[in-house]
């Protein structure tokens, strides 16, 4: 496995975490809704453009509608025209060596799903519904991790994650631990399996041509928090199955008292493997993107 840090884009974190992320780990952003997460996820996207010579993607997991703004973000901080995968479309295998065909920013897959976050949000008919829906959605997003892998991707961002009691209920985690244990941390000849299916024999070759090394693959899970506070993130229990507990790094983005106001601040929590800095550091919001002070 490479040693090679993963840039977050954000010099002074970049410092705090020893040089960068590891690939071929998971790392794990925690905070509320409105903290920064999404823009400190777009600017390790960006970064990619200057450290691989190819944009990371982001996958999108909202299931109220509507996306995360990322479209809009990504103009403001980078002048980054984010490219959208069809969802609706069906996805031919053929175009997967066609870059112009898969080279995609952006999938929102549960794009006009409704607010159903939990397994106790739907009868068993839904139940069964949602599965079903789950099952075809997957295959277009085998494809959309495949076909960027294998042209060079090597960061991606998940996003749109909301906070449930308990992670074995939430239909996202369902879906995230699919995308982690069966996409990212896949062998690249296996997932091209996945995708092509009957079809992989005829495109082995292709697929050869474009092997890559899951190890260096970096995944930056952006988890929104019932917590608003730092102190209250910072004193979170973790349960057995939580995705934090098997996360390499964990950032932790809250609110703390300065005086007579609230600011935002950040903590790395975890980084296994690698020394980091243990300070709580102030931060603000600007048109691009995180300022740490």
């Amino acid at each position: 496995m490479t040693t090679r840090r993963l840039q977050t884009g954000n010099e002074r974190l970049d410092a705090l975490l020893g040089g960068g992320l590891l690939p071929g780990t998971m790392t794990v952003v925690l905070g509320a809704t409105g903290i920064g997460k999404t823009q400190l996820g777009l600017a390790f996207a960006k970064h990619g453009e200057k450290q691989e010579g190819e944009t990371g993607i982001l996958f999108d997991m909202t299931t109220r509608g509507d996306s995360q703004h990322h479209g809009e973000y990504a103009k403001r901080m980078f002048d980054w025209d984010l490219t959208r995968w069809p969802i609706e479309d069906n996805f031919d295998p053929a175009h997967l060596w066609d870059r112009e065909a898969v080279r995609r920013d952006h999938l929102h897959v549960f794009a006009r799903s409704g607010r159903r976050v939990t397994r106790g949000d739907v009868d068993t008919e839904g139940w069964q519904e949602w599965k079903a829906d789950l099952n075809r959605k997957l295959q277009q997003t085998v494809a959309f991790f495949y076909g960027n892998f294998a042209q060079g991707v090597r960061r991606c961002v998940v996003d749109g994650v909301e906070p449930v009691d308990r992670q074995s209920e939430s239909f996202q985690m369902h879906v995230f631990d699919y995308v982690y244990h069966q996409i990212l941390r896949k062998e690249s000849e296996w997932v091209a399996r996945d995708v092509l299916r009957e079809k992989y024999r005829v495109n082995e070759a292709e697929v050869a041509a474009r092997a890559y090394e899951h190890t260096d693959v970096g995944c930056l899970l952006l988890l929104t928090s019932h917590e608003v506070l730092l102190d209250d993130l910072l004193a979170r229990p973790i349960e057995t199955g939580d995705v934090l507990s098997n996360a390499n790094t964990i950032v932790l983005m809250g609110k703390v008292r300065d005086g007579l106001k609230m600011t935002r601040a950040l903590h790395v929590a975890k980084h296994r493997g690698s020394p980091c800095d243990d300070a709580i550091v102030p931060f603000d919001i600007d048109e691009g993107g995180l300022v740490l002070q």
